[in-house]
């Protein structure tokens, strides 16, 4: 048993028993995502932490994206609900990393691959390089706009 989905399980708990709203509809919807990833294919299987994260991010991204749409929209309430569970959600995730650190990994990748020479054909190799090294701690189209920042 994952330790991470215990730990969402137990305060989605005490959530409801706090009758803190937010928090518990959030829990409740990743817990279900990661329920139908678990059995989504051909058989069912164990989510692994580093998968859970994986749930958690496209989860917290699709907040992001919601909260813009509905902002746009002049939706505020509905953009602020998007945020809050956005909030809820960060708190399982790993510390993302600056813009800062994104840059020096990139740079990293294209010396390891020697991509410089290249340019933007190289893309695909870098981004092989880079994407398990940020994989829930940086948005993967930040990352590609850094790596074609560098290549360009």
């Amino acid at each position: 048993m994952s330790a991470l989905k215990d730990r969402l399980r137990a305060d989605l708990t005490t959530a409801i028993k706090s009758r803190d709203e937010i928090r518990s509809s959030t829990l409740r919807m990743v817990l279900t995502a990661i329920t139908n990833a678990e059995v989504a294919g051909k058989e069912a299987r164990e989510l692994t932490d580093d998968d859970i994260i994986g749930v958690l991010s496209s989860e917290a991204k699709k907040r992001r994206e919601a909260a813009v749409a509905f902002g746009e929209g002049g939706r505020v309430e509905m953009a602020a609900k998007e945020v809050a569970e956005g909030e809820v959600l960060a708190d399982y995730l790993p510390a993302q990393l600056s813009e800062s650190e994104v840059a020096e990994i990139v740079s990293t990748a294209i010396e390891q691959t020697g991509a410089a020479d290249e340019g933007m054909r190289a893309m695909g190799k870098v981004m092989g390089v880079v994407t398990p090294q940020v994989k829930g701690r940086a948005d993967g189209g930040a990352v590609a706009a850094e790596v074609r920042r560098q290549l360009g």
